[in-house]
């Protein structure tokens, strides 16, 4: 028997603050790591851990606001608590390697498209790890070809961010990335959600585990306030704020000069001194 899944048990409530989440995530992130590319090797790591663990903590509150509004109408859904947390865990590490690639290497080439590729596999791991600590009276069945266009979707956003973090522009750029990049990671999350159908046992018991409004509300939490905390940051930040599209990074590569060598073409000039000023000046028509 197959059970009625409704992801919108809220209406438009779950997926408009989820996505707002998403993006939060996404600016801090997008910005710690563009703030990276302008201080020296012993500041970048502490900056591109930031943005890791922002970027990662915005996508799973996305993920599990959203999962607030999931139903199956025949059974109550509960989450198993070990399961939950090492989605959050996935999401911190394999996002932390994709931007520490591309904060090292640079977001061009091979490293962009590594650090991408494993930045968006980590989204779609959290996302389908988290699917796997509900507990409901049924089995969870997925179609592999939805599936996979949810982790073609997660990576092609990951990259994409990825690659606006590395470009050193201004504030609002970011802003314009981080949009986009909620808007992906919502979109990969709903085209997962669409592949899950759910065959449901004929028993009436019920399932293991906490419930989503005694277990997600108070998990949350933490994620929350770290976000707040990596505002606050950004935001007494000048360079964060008051950043210019005419940035340039502060990593000085040895034999190029700081400002280029302007030469001057043609003859120059020289000074007249005042003797020759008073005698040319004596010299008129009649005494030549």
């Amino acid at each position: 028997m197959q059970g009625t899944v409704d992801g919108f048990s809220y209406g438009l409530v779950t997926p408009l603050v989820a996505y707002l989440m998403a993006c939060l995530g996404g600016a801090l992130g997008l910005r710690c790591t563009t703030r990276s590319m302008l201080v020296a090797h012993s500041w970048r790591a502490g900056w591109l851990a930031l943005g890791s663990v922002a970027i990662a903590s915005g996508i799973w509150t996305m993920h599990f606001i959203a999962m607030m509004g999931f139903t199956v109408k025949e059974t109550p859904v509960h989450y198993d608590r070990p399961t939950t947390f090492a989605s959050l865990g996935v999401a911190i590490v394999m996002v932390g390697i994709g931007i520490f690639i591309v904060g090292y290497r640079g977001a061009t080439g091979t490293a962009l498209f590594t650090g991408g590729t494993i930045t968006g596999l980590g989204v779609a791991s959290m996302h389908y790890l988290g699917m796997a600590g509900m507990r409901l009276n049924g089995n969870l069945e997925y179609n592999t070809l939805t599936v996979s266009a949810s982790v073609v979707i997660a990576v092609v956003a990951a990259t994409a961010a990825l690659w606006a973090a590395g470009q050193v522009r201004g504030f609002l750029w970011s802003v314009g990335a981080s949009l986009v990049m909620g808007l992906a990671v919502s979109g990969m999350h709903y085209t997962g959600m669409a592949a899950l159908s759910v065959h449901l046992h004929g028993t009436s018991s019920s399932p293991g585990g906490d419930s989503a409004a005694a277990l997600l509300a108070p998990m949350m939490i933490g994620p929350l306030a770290f976000l707040c905390l990596a505002g606050v940051v950004v935001m007494f930040d000048p360079l964060m704020v008051m950043g210019k599209p005419d940035w340039r990074p502060t990593q000085h590569r040895p034999g190029v000069p700081a400002h280029p060598t302007v030469q001057y073409v043609g003859r120059r000039p020289l000074p007249r001194t005042g003797r020759e000023r008073s005698h040319r000046s004596s010299r008129t028509p009649q005494n030549r």
